[in-house]
């Protein structure tokens, strides 16, 4: 059988296949990391709503379970400063009647990289660390590299891919707007100008000399196979991952996978997500300019939030996917990944 046609990202992280299970707060943790790895991808954690004791629970959790790179994976967005939310409180105030509740403030949910969490970071070593919206300050970047981690940050669009690696990036994920949870946009690019992984794809692997990972509707062997027709030198696959016993949704939220198709919404958290309608974004559509800048939508949607799934409703959290999430296929993690594998290869192989 063929090979990968590109092994620059396996010689860089070590690990048995080109495929990052993707880091997805309050999907993915020890579990799918744990799985993911024992099919020979990289495991993720995701860090960004994390706690560093939690961090390095998880972490310490993993290690004996499982071999290979472990990507510890954080934000790196702006917290935004005396924003108004007064809009969005006053839209979300029949909600707090109807489940009788009062509107409280639980601050943002996802906090930026920092001085803590580059602490932990030197403490546990992981294999790879990758951001989301950029790449920190760069004295902190050099940390994250003196403690021997590779460094992956997330692009949107060519421009970001070139300033990544002019910063250092040892990789970069290539995020098509297929992709589901938030895309990772941090340059100010327009969003009607965001563009699909395979028109994406070949133009950043054209403009950098790094590892360029796809992400983006990569949900089987057939994707991962035209991935790296395109450029690709690994896949990061995110939503066919949810469907695996071992990720952290709901039920509903699995239910909800492959019969209805996603979409980007900033009702969630204030920034463009891709996922599920629920019944917010049903109600009151999937886009606010009343909703104020991410993180600090999730604040007041917070309260709503619990008291419905108190409920056993699951219409007002995330549910994140990513537009190919009717090919999932319900497997545990490290079948999935050696499946993902084989099919690919076997693809290549009959192109060859």
């Amino acid at each position: 059988m063929v090979g990968w046609p590109r092994t620059n990202f396996l010689e860089l992280v070590g690990s048995e296949h080109p495929i990052v299970q993707a880091p997805m707060a309050a999907a993915g943790g020890v579990e799918l990391c744990v799985g993911a790895m024992a099919g020979g991808a990289v495991g993720s954690l995701p860090c960004a709503m994390l706690s560093a004791d939690a961090v390095r629970e998880q972490v310490t959790e993993v290690r004996p379970r499982a071999a290979g790179p472990i990507n510890l994976n954080f934000f790196c967005h702006k917290q935004p400063a005396n924003a108004d939310d007064s809009a969005w409180r006053s839209l979300l105030r029949p909600y707090y009647a109807e489940y009788g509740i009062e509107p409280t403030d639980a601050g943002p949910q996802r906090k930026p990289f920092d001085e803590t969490m580059c602490a932990v970071v030197e403490q546990l070593r992981p294999k790879i660390v990758s951001f989301h919206f950029g790449f920190p300050a760069n004295d902190l970047v050099q940390r994250v590299k003196a403690a021997g981690a590779i460094v992956i940050g997330n692009a949107t669009t060519v421009e970001e891919a070139r300033w990544l690696e002019e910063r250092g990036a040892n990789g970069i994920i290539a995020q098509g707007f297929e992709a589901g949870g938030h895309t990772g946009r941090f340059l100010g690019s327009d969003p009607a100008d965001a563009l699909g992984l395979f028109a994406l794809l070949p133009r950043v692997a054209d403009a950098v000399s790094v590892p360029v990972i796809a992400a983006g509707g990569v949900a089987d062997g057939r994707g991962i196979a035209a991935a790296f027709m395109l450029g690709a030198s690994a896949v990061q696959v995110g939503t066919a991952y949810l469907h695996c016993p071992e990720s952290l949704i709901p039920d509903a939220h699995r239910a909800a996978l492959g019969k209805s198709d996603s979409l980007f919404t900033n009702l969630i958290t204030g920034g463009l997500a891709r996922g599920l309608r629920g019944r917010l974004m049903r109600e009151l559509g999937p886009v606010r300019s009343e909703a104020p800048p991410f993180p600090l939508a999730s604040a007041a949607l917070a309260p709503i939030r619990a008291a419905a799934e108190a409920r056993g409703e699951y219409g007002f959290g995330a549910m994140w996917a990513g537009q190919a999430a009717a090919l999932g296929r319900s497997l545990p993690a490290a079948e999935l990944t050696r499946k993902l594998a084989a099919d690919a290869l076997a693809i290549l192989a009959r192109g060859a």
